[in-house]
C-alpha cells in the first residue's frame, strides 16, 4: 500500500517541482536487501545532483524514522482499558454507557490495532462515537509471545467470550478483517450474544474471488508455511507477514513510495501523512505459530468455516445459526479480501433477507477501515443502522 491510495487532504499529488518521476529509475532489482533501497535512492539523487541539499536530508529523514526506527503507533483517541487479558487490551471509547455495547474487533494480521483509531478526524471509534452509537470499545491486539506459540483460534474465541461477558453478555459486533470472521465465528457459536453483527473486509467464502492471499494459500504447499513458522521460533513473526504484504505490490512497496515521497517532500502535509501511516505500516507484531497454520490450512486451503466443517469451542460452527441483523461491507478494489468473500456470507446465513445490509464502499482493503472517504460516506449508515437495530 502507498500513500497514494488514500485520501491526502489538500496535498496535490505532485512535488513542489510540478513533475513526476524527477529522479531516474532505480535498478532496485539488483539491490540484495529490499531495506536498502530507498538509501541507494538518495544515493542516486546525489549523484545526480537532483533537488537541494536540504530536501535530500528531509527525505532521509523521515525515511529513517518510518522504515528504521518503527516506533510503536499511538491510538489516537482517549480510552480506557477495561480489560487487559493474555492476548489483548479492551479499549473503552464511550464518553457514556448506556445501551447495548458496540465492540470493534480489529484485524490481527502483523499490525497494530489502531488502524481503527488512525487519527484525529480519520478515526472508526470516533466515527461511530460521532454518530451517536453510543457505548463504543476496540479490541487491541497483542503481539504474540514465546509462550504463545501453541495459541489456536479457539483460545481468540475464549478471549472475545470474555470481553462480551465483561460488557454485559450481549454486543453488537463490528468485525474488520481478521476481526471480522472471528466475529463471525462468535456469532455462530454464541448467537444469543450477539445483537448485530458488521463484516467490513471478512474472508468468509475464502473459495471465492480471484484475491492475492487467497491465491498464496492455495498455490504454495503446508511446508512453506510450516517452515516460516520455525524460522520464527514457533510463531509467525510480523517482519515476515511485513515481506508478503509488501510482495503483493513490490515496485509501489520498494521504490514508488519513495520516489513519491522525495517528490512531495516539500510538501508538509504529504509528509506528515506518509509518515503517519508508515508508521503504522512497518510497526508489526507477531503471531501464534499454531494459530497461524490452522488459518492457513483450515480457513484458506479448506475453507472450513464457510462450508460448515469448522469446530470452534467443541461445535462445529454453522453461518446458518446466525440470526441477528448483519451488515456487509466490501471495498470496490479490496484485493486482500474480494467483493464475494464477504457478499457470499448471505447465501449461508440464518438471518432474515430484510435484515441483511449490504454495501460496496470505494477503495481498497484498509480503506474500509480508516479511509476518510469511507468514514465519511460509509459508516454513518453502518452507525445509523447499528442504532436502529441495537435493543435498548
Amino acid at each position: 500500500m502507498t500513500l497514494s491510495q488514500y485520501d491526502k487532504g489538500n496535498s496535490t499529488g505532485l512535488g513542489q517541482r510540478g513533475v513526476k518521476r524527477a529522479v531516474p529509475p532505480l535498478n532496485y532489482l539488483e539491490v540484495g536487501a529490499s531495506c536498502l533501497w530507498p538509501f541507494i535512492f538518495w544515493q542516486q539523487l546525489e549523484e545526480t545532483a537532483e533537488g537541494s541539499v536540504k530536501d535530500r536530508l528531509k527525505f532521509l529523514e523521515v525515511v529513517e524514522r518510518t522504515q528504521v526506527d518503527r516506533p510503536k503507533p499511538a491510538w489516537a483517541t482517549s480510552n480506557e482499558i477495561l480489560m487487559d487479558t493474555k492476548t489483548m487490551l479492551l479499549r473503552d471509547f464511550a464518553p457514556k454507557r448506556n445501551g447495548t455495547a458496540t465492540l470493534v474487533v480489529s484485524p490481527y494480521a502483523g499490525h497494530s490495532s489502531m488502524i481503527v483509531d488512525f487519527q484525529k478526524g480519520q478515526s472508526l471509534v470516533q466515527e461511530l462515537v460521532n454518530d451517536g452509537v453510543g457505548h463504543v470499545l476496540a479490541i487491541d491486539w497483542k503481539s504474540a509471545t514465546d509462550d504463545m506459540r501453541d495459541f489456536t483460534i479457539d483460545d481468540y474465541l475464549a478471549q472475545l467470550n470474555a470481553a462480551v461477558d465483561e460488557l454485559g453478555g450481549r454486543v453488537n459486533l463490528a468485525g474488520m478483517c481478521q476481526g471480522g470472521w472471528l466475529s463471525a465465528m462468535y456469532a455462530s457459536r454464541f448467537p444469543d450474544k450477539v445483537n448485530t453483527l458488521v463484516l467490513g473486509g471478512a474472508p468468509i467464502d475464502t473459495g471465492a474471488g480471484e484475491g492475492m492471499v487467497r491465491e498464496y494459500a492455495l498455490n504454495y504447499p503446508m511446508d512453506v508455511f510450516e517452515e516460516l513458522v520455525a524460522a520464527g521460533g514457533g510463531l509467525m513473526r510480523g517482519e515476515f507477514l511485513l515481506m508478503g504484504f509488501k510482495s503483493l505490490h513490490p515496485e509501489k512497496q520498494y521504490v514508488d513510495k519513495f520516489i513519491e515521497l522525495y517528490e512531495n517532500i516539500e510538501d508538509d502535509i504529504y509528509v506528515q501523512k506518509f509518515e503517519h501511516f508508515e508508521k503504522w505500516y512497518e510497526y508489526t507484531i507477531n503471531l501464534p505459530g499454531r494459530w497461524y497454520l490452522q488459518v492457513v490450512k483450515e480457513l484458506f486451503k479448506e475453507n472450513q468455516f464457510f462450508n460448515g466443517e469448522f469446530v470452534g469451542l467443541g461445535k462445529k460452527l454453522s453461518l446458518g445459526d446466525i440470526k441477528c441483523p448483519v451488515f456487509l461491507l466490501v471495498g470496490e478494489s479490496d484485493d486482500i479480501t474480494p467483493p464475494a468473500q464477504v457478499f457470499n456470507t448471505e447465501k449461508r446465513l440464518g438471518t432474515r433477507k430484510s435484515q441483511i445490509e449490504m454495501m460496496v464502499a470505494k477503495g481498497g482493503h484498509i480503506g474500509l477501515f480508516m479511509g476518510a472517504r469511507t468514514l465519511r460516506e460509509s459508516w454513518p449508515k453502518i452507525a445509523h443502522w447499528i442504532k436502529a437495530n441495537s435493543r435498548r
